[in-house]
């Protein structure tokens, strides 16, 4: 290797200080790291403990190759400190230190059958400031790239919840269990955690925690107005009793006019319902909020079975009236006398008018009254 002069080395001194200096200030900036410290802080796990693996050897292996670059450039400095004019000796040390691989970082046995006879029996691996510079550079994406997106989710994270968290804070409440899943997750393996299954996770934290204000929100309204709540509560069963005697009622007429199986028979719910309240002889909340939500399941129940009863009454209605469409147009169209049409209309009138009459039936006689006055008009044209 051709000896520098006495400027090319001045010159490249000055410009490994200065690179060293630039890897030095990063270096410092990349301990101080806010995903570095987190990683430091709570172990990673998962996804994120596979990434780190590699990723902690790297920060090691910086710190290694700065080392070295920092004592080749020192012994660089002391050999060109010798004289304020180096000598050919000195300028061809200084070469060999600034260009070449002047520093030994390894050193291991190689085994006797990955060599020859005569060959060497060791792996000596040098290192020089520029492959140190290079190697370094190489490394250093990865590492930021990986601190950046532990840094990055984990403050998504703390974002995303800061205002459901100070919505449960302002009201004393306890913390959702989510919350405190979420952010372990965060801790320990933030890189599982993509912006999706964040905000999927925090809305259904925002859910719950809706949920939970809005049943302290009402049980305290229920505390503050407790004589109104137990009016209005005794107007629900006022409500669920009438509710039930209708129910009834229905049932009983769809008993006898629809032929149907056993429709289902509902206890009336509120007699029981209603000494539940009587026993309220203290204001307490959360018993009366209770008591209001079995009073809505009950009122749902008793609404079901009055859909169920109806229902057979209303299709009973709609096939007469479909009978009675069809017989309106069989004589718009002449067919009213027909004595074919006029024995299917009495069938289908006849098992209508039965207590309580069969469904099935009617709908097929109602269906061969329609079919049949098809037929007639097409043979008319």
């Amino acid at each position: 290797m051709t000896a520098l002069t006495t400027e090319a080395i001045d010159r490249e001194l000055a410009t490994r200080a200065d690179e060293i200096a630039a890897i030095s200030a990063t270096m410092v900036e990349l301990d101080s790291h806010p995903g570095l410290s987190h990683v430091r802080l709570y172990p990673p796990t998962g996804v994120t403990a596979l990434r780190w693996a590699a990723v902690e050897s790297s920060v090691a292996l910086l710190w290694e190759e700065l080392g070295r670059m920092t004592s080749i450039l020192d012994y660089a400095r002391e050999v060109r400190a010798r004289r304020s004019k180096p000598s050919d000796a000195d300028r061809a040390e200084l070469t060999h230190w600034l260009c070449a691989r002047p520093l030994e970082v390894s050193r291991h046995r190689i085994p006797l059958a990955k060599r020859s006879l005569t060959g060497a029996g060791e792996a000596v691996e040098h290192a020089g400031l520029a492959d140190t510079a290079d190697r370094m550079r190489a490394a250093y994406p990865a590492v930021a790239e990986f601190l950046d997106e532990v840094d990055r989710v984990n403050s998504l994270v703390v974002q995303r919840l800061a205002q459901v968290r100070d919505r449960v804070e302002a009201v004393g409440a306890p913390e959702p269990v989510g919350i405190a899943d979420l952010l372990a997750v965060a801790a320990t393996d933030p890189l599982s955690l993509t912006t999706d299954v964040i905000d999927a996770r925090v809305r259904a934290i925002t859910a719950e925690v809706d949920s939970q204000l809005a049943e302290w929100a009402a049980l305290a309204e229920l505390r503050t107005n407790w004589a109104a709540a137990v009016d209005k509560t005794s107007a629900a069963l006022d409500g669920l009793r009438d509710a039930a005697v209708r129910v009834e009622q229905v049932r009983q007429r769809a008993i006898a006019h629809v032929l149907s199986g056993p429709l289902p028979v509902q206890p009336n719910p509120e007699p029981g319902l209603r000494a539940e309240l009587a026993a309220l002889t203290a204001a307490d909340p959360a018993a009366l909020r209770a008591l209001q939500r079995r009073i809505t399941l009950a009122q749902h129940a008793v609404g079901e079975h009055e859909q169920l009863a109806q229902g057979l009454l209303d299709r009973r209605a709609e096939l007469a009236g479909r009978l009675e469409v069809y017989q309106t147009k069989a004589a718009r169209l002449g067919l009213g006398e027909d004595r074919d049409l006029l024995a299917a209309g009495r069938i289908a009138s006849g098992l209508l008018s039965r207590r309580p009459c069969d469904l099935r039936e009617v709908t097929r006689a109602i269906a061969d009254y329609q079919q049949m006055l098809v037929q007639k008009r097409e043979a008319t044209r």
